[in-house]
C-alpha cells in the first residue's frame, strides 16, 4: 500500500528547528508503529520569498493540493516587514488556507496538569481545561470586499468588509456540532448579533442547523465580547466554541494563554473531504516564528509535535496513536523538562529544543 503523503513546510524563524523534532517523531512512528509516510518538504513564507520572490510558489501550492496532509512550522519575521503586502510571508499561509478551502480552524486549549501553575489564572480555574475553538477561516472581514486604503473627503480611510453567506456559516457550524458529538456534546456559538447584521445571520443559521440535524447537541449563544470575559472567568464551562474568522482569531489567542504558553498549542485547519475520504488539512502550531530566539535551541517543539498528533487523529484516523503521542508529551512535562518558555516553576530542568524532542521520542519508546 502506498504510504500517505505528508508535505512539510518548515517556514521561517524557529519553524525549521521545531519541525526537525517533529521529523524525529514521524520517523519513530514509521519504525516502531509501522505507520510510514511519504514525506515531502518545501518552502513557504520568507524562505520561499528568498528563493522564488513569492511567499508560496505555484508548484508548492500544487503539491499541497495533492498531499494527504500539510504540516507547517511558522512564517514571517522583521526582515520582511518592508515588503509589499502582496508578498509578505503571511500571504503564503493565507493562500494555502484559501485555495485549499480550509474553512474550519480547530484550536484546542488544553491545560496539561504539569503546567496548571504556569497559567496566569488560578490552578482551579485551568486545571483539567480541555476546550476546542472552531474558527471559520476562509471568509469574514479578512477576505471581504471592498477592502483597502482609499482617499475620501481629503483624508485616507481604511476599509475592510465583514461578509458571510449562509452556506459558509452552515458548514463551519456542522463541523463544530460533529466535533462536539465526540467530546462533551456542547457548542457555544459566539458573534455580535447585537450590533452586526452578519452576527444576526450567523446566529440564525447556527440555530437552524442545530434544530434540523443536531438537536441532541447542547447549543448556546453568546456575544463574543462576553465570551472573552467568560473565558477568563470560568473557561471550563465551555466544550466547543464556534465563531467567525475575526472573533475566532482573538478568542483562540486569549484561550491559548489559559494553558500557560503559546509554545504548547497546536491547530488544525480542515476542509471538505478529498476523493480518498481524508479532509483537506493543514496543521500548524499556534506560535509565531519567534525570530529573536531562532537558531538558539530555545524554541518549544511541543506545539508542532502536538499538531502532528492532530494530523494522526483527523487526517489518518489513528486516534490511539495520537493519544500515545499526547501522553508522551505529558509524561515529559510531568518529569519536569522545560524549554525556556516554561521555566518559571521550581523543580524543573531546562532543556534545548533538540533535548525536548529526544525526550518525547524516549517517552514514546517507553510506551511500547
Amino acid at each position: 500500500m502506498t504510504p500517505p503523503m505528508l508535505l512539510i513546510l518548515p517556514g521561517d524563524g524557529i519553524g525549521p528547528e521545531v519541525m526537525a523534532e517533529v521529523r524525529k517523531v514521524i520517523d519513530w512512528f514509521g519504525t516502531k508503529r509501522d505507520l510510514a509516510f511519504d514525506v515531502r518538504e518545501d518552502l513557504v513564507g520568507g524562505a520561499a520569498y528568498d528563493a522564488h520572490g513569492t511567499p508560496l510558489h505555484d508548484d508548492t501550492m500544487a503539491l499541497a493540493q495533492s498531499a494527504d496532509a500539510v504540516l507547517l512550522g511558522a512564517v514571517g519575521g522583521p526582515r520582511y516587514d518592508n515588503l509589499d503586502f502582496s508578498v509578505k510571508p503571511e500571504r503564503g499561509l493565507l493562500r494555502l488556507r484559501k485555495e485549499m478551502d480550509l474553512f474550519a480552524n480547530l484550536r484546542p486549549a488544553q491545560c496539561f496538569d504539569a503546567l496548571a501553575d504556569f497559567s496566569s489564572l488560578k490552578r482551579e480555574v485551568v486545571a483539567g481545561l480541555d476546550i476546542m475553538i472552531v474558527r471559520e477561516l476562509t471568509s469574514g472581514v479578512y477576505f471581504g470586499e471592498p477592502r483597502g486604503i482609499f482617499e475620501e473627503g481629503g483624508e485616507r480611510v481604511g476599509i475592510n468588509t465583514q461578509r458571510y453567506t449562509e452556506s459558509e456559516i452552515d458548514r463551519v457550524a456542522r463541523a463544530a456540532f460533529e466535533l462536539a458529538r465526540k467530546r462533551g456534546n456542547k457548542v457555544c456559538s459566539m458573534e455580535k448579533a447585537n450590533v452586526m447584521e452578519s452576527g444576526i445571520l450567523w446566529r440564525e443559521v447556527v440555530q437552524a442547523v442545530h434544530d434540523a440535524d443536531y438537536p441532541d447537541v447542547g447549543l448556546s449563544h453568546m456575544y463574543a465580547d462576553a465570551g472573552a470575559m467568560q473565558l477568563c472567568r470560568w473557561p471550563k464551562q465551555f466544550d466547543v466554541i464556534v465563531t467567525d474568522n475575526l472573533f475566532g482569531d482573538l478568542l483562540s489567542d486569549a484561550a491559548a494563554m489559559l494553558t500557560g504558553s503559546l509554545g504548547m498549542l497546536p491547530s488544525a485547519s480542515l476542509g471538505a473531504p478529498m476523493e480518498n475520504g481524508r479532509p483537506k488539512a493543514l496543521y500548524e502550531p499556534v506560535h509565531g516564528s519567534a525570530p529573536d530566539i531562532a537558531g538558539q535551541g530555545k524554541a518549544n517543539p511541543c506545539a508542532c509535535i502536538l499538531s502532528f498528533a492532530m494530523a494522526l487523529r483527523y487526517s489518518f484516523d489513528r486516534g490511539s496513536e495520537a493519544e500515545r503521542l499526547e501522553r508522551a508529551v505529558e509524561k515529559v512535562l510531568s518529569d519536569g523538562l522545560r524549554t525556556g518558555d516554561l521555566l518559571n516553576v521550581e523543580g524543573t530542568t531546562p532543556v534545548t529544543t533538540s533535548d525536548m524532542g529526544d525526550a518525547i521520542v524516549a517517552a514514546l519508546d517507553a510506551s511500547l
